[in-house]
């Protein structure tokens, strides 16, 4: 995986011209608390499986051309828990098109099964990742908002299987005559 912390005008470019190419990429933040009318975003990542993008916000990085990518009805940009993340980006002017939600395509896949949506078990289920997320602890109002490389690859690990993921769950949505009730469920987030 390439990985670029983007810092600069010119990284944002790279970013941009590299991403925007993508048909489908991974996105999160990392943010100060759950709620999006107290709490500020740290940071904003966007993955398409091989080359991952953190943009440090907490140190007064803008997204720049990035959020056109956000905007891009032709990318499909992947959330796990998008209500959430999309909350945060609205509140900071952000609005994104086009959204798959990988927690809302496993509850509607594991509906009854009694089995966690959350992407750390949801990734062991389906490649045998085993995501580290000790490191979530750090995101306080506290936080210094300096970005070590452990809280970047922290950060990186929830998008980068995204892309690859995303085409699992739709096989198995087809296969399972699901893909209606899904969509129905994304509806609910716009």
């Amino acid at each position: 995986m390439k990985i670029l912390v983007a810092r600069s005008a010119s990284e944002i470019a790279t970013a941009y011209e590299k991403l925007s190419a993508a048909k489908v990429l991974g996105c999160d933040t990392e943010t100060s608390s759950l709620s999006a009318r107290h709490g500020k975003i740290f940071s904003v990542q966007f993955s398409d499986g091989d080359f991952s993008v953190l943009v440090p916000t907490s140190e007064g990085i803008a997204l720049g051309k990035l959020h056109a990518i956000l905007e891009n009805a032709n990318i499909t940009k992947i959330f796990h828990n998008a209500k959430f993340d999309l909350e945060f980006l609205r509140e900071s002017g952000y609005q994104t098109q086009n959204i798959f939600d990988t927690m809302i395509a496993e509850k509607v896949l594991t509906k009854g099964a009694g089995q966690s949506a959350s992407l750390a078990e949801t990734l062991y289920r389906y490649f045998a990742v085993d995501l580290e997320k000790s490191h979530r602890n750090t995101f306080t109002k506290n936080w210094n908002g300096v970005w070590t490389n452990e809280l970047v690859n922290y950060a990186l690990s929830d998008v980068v299987h995204l892309p690859e993921l995303k085409k699992e769950q739709e096989l198995w949505l087809e296969r399972l005559g699901l893909r209606e009730e899904f969509e129905k469920q994304m509806r609910r987030i716009y």
